[in-house]
C-alpha cells in the first residue's frame, strides 16, 4: 500500500499512462498497441508542460516530445539532446518543473517511474485499453479508496476501431480544479 506523500514543491503531480486489462504498458520497450485517439489525447493533456520520463522511455521515443518540456530522468545518460533537461531523481524532475513555475507536471513512463511516482501523485490520467497485449512492463496496482474518479468515457479510436475507458483519478482529500481540457470535454457531452 502506498500511503500519499507529497512533495512541497507546488506542482500538481500527475502520471498519465495507457494500459492493457492486465496494466500492461509495454512490450519490448514500445507501446503494443497504436491508437490514434489515445495519442491525440495524450498529447492535449501534456501540451504545453513539462513532462518527466525514465531513460528507456526517452530513448524510445527517441527525441523531445514538441510543445513540451522534456525532463529525463536518468544516472546513465551524460548528454541529453537540445530541449530535454536531465535530472538524477523524480524529486529533482519536479523541482525542476517547480522553478520553472509549472502548475501540473506529468510522469510518462515508464515502470521504474510510474513506480516510485505513485506514492507522490495527485492524479492520474488513465487510458484503460480493452484486451490484453503480453506486456512485459506493467503500471503498479493502485488501490482504489485512495482515489475518486472525477471524470470518465469510453472512446472509439476511428481508425483502429479499439477502445478504451479514459479516466481521470484524483487522490482523495486533494480539492484540485478539473482540468481545462477536461472541463471543456464534459461541457461539450
Amino acid at each position: 500500500m502506498c500511503h500519499h506523500r507529497p512533495w512541497r514543491i507546488g506542482v500538481i503531480v500527475s502520471l498519465v499512462v495507457a494500459y492493457d486489462d492486465c496494466r500492461g504498458i509495454g512490450r519490448g520497450g514500445s507501446l503494443p498497441w497504436h491508437i490514434s485517439a489515445d495519442l491525440a489525447l495524450f498529447k492535449r493533456i501534456t501540451w504545453g508542460h513539462h513532462i518527466v520520463m525514465g531513460r528507456r522511455t526517452f530513448e524510445s521515443i527517441g527525441r523531445a516530445l514538441p510543445g513540451r518540456v522534456t525532463i529525463v530522468v536518468t544516472r546513465s545518460l551524460e548528454n541529453v539532446p537540445p530541449g530535454c533537461h536531465r535530472a538524477a531523481s523524480l524529486e529533482d524532475a519536479l523541482a525542476i518543473a517547480g522553478q520553472a513555475g509549472e502548475q501540473e507536471c506529468f510522469v510518462i513512463g515508464g515502470g521504474q517511474l510510474y513506480r516510485a511516482a505513485l506514492c507522490h501523485a495527485d492524479r492520474i490520467y488513465a487510458s484503460e485499453i480493452q484486451g490484453e497485449f503480453n506486456c512485459d512492463t506493467f503500471f503498479p496496482p493502485i488501490q482504489p479508496e485512495e482515489w475518486n474518479e472525477r471524470f470518465a468515457t469510453t472512446i472509439t479510436d476511428e481508425r483502429s476501431g479499439m477502445r478504451f475507458r479514459f479516466r481521470l483519478l484524483e487522490r482523495r482529500g486533494r480539492a484540485l480544479p478539473m482540468p481545462d481540457i477536461l472541463s471543456e470535454w464534459a461541457n461539450q457531452g
